[in-house]
């Protein structure tokens, strides 16, 4: 059971890492670098990201992370020698579920919205890409610093956890 529960606290940190550090590469290199761009360049860029993200290593660890952490929790919580684990892992599982819930609540629908808009190159009159970015880029830059505040704090409590091995 020790070997269950060390290896999913380990895939656990190391997705929950993962998601974070991405969060975060958005927060202070790309958008931040998009920022300095054209609105066609800004938004046909982040329709490009918007698709190229949906795939399986990116599912794989975006939802892997909350799996893996509910499992980590409930192989702690069985072993009355693993409790002091139980709280660091129930506060690691809530600011990723809320990293999950801003997500699903706000920058989807951005997303959403923003390939809904079409591609730059098929916009007749320039102001329609200036306004489909600036619908998109400030609500969600501040979605996206939540979710890299919640899941650093999602990977600081799931290492504080491994400390308590």
């Amino acid at each position: 059971m020790e070997t269950a529960r060390t290896s999913t606290l380990i895939a656990a940190t190391i997705t929950a890492g993962l998601i974070s550090g991405l969060f975060y590469a958005f927060t202070v290199a790309v958008m931040p670098g998009l920022a300095r761009s054209t609105d066609r360049t800004t938004v046909e860029t982040m329709q490009n990201i918007n698709k190229a993200i949906l795939n399986g290593w990116f599912m794989l660890t975006y939802l892997g992370a909350p799996l893996l952490i509910t499992t980590t929790l409930v192989l702690h919580a069985t072993d009355p020698e693993t409790r002091d684990a139980i709280a660091p892992l129930a506060a690691a599982l809530a600011t990723c579920l809320a990293a999950l819930i801003i997500t699903a609540r706000i920058n989807i629908p951005l997303n959403n919205a923003l390939e809904a808009a079409g591609p730059p190159e098929q916009h007749g009159d320039p102001t329609t890409t200036h306004t489909a970015r600036t619908a998109y880029e400030a609500p969600w830059n501040n979605a996206n610093t939540w979710r890299t505040v919640l899941t650093t704090l999602t990977l600081a409590l799931l290492t504080y956890t491994l400390t308590l091995h």
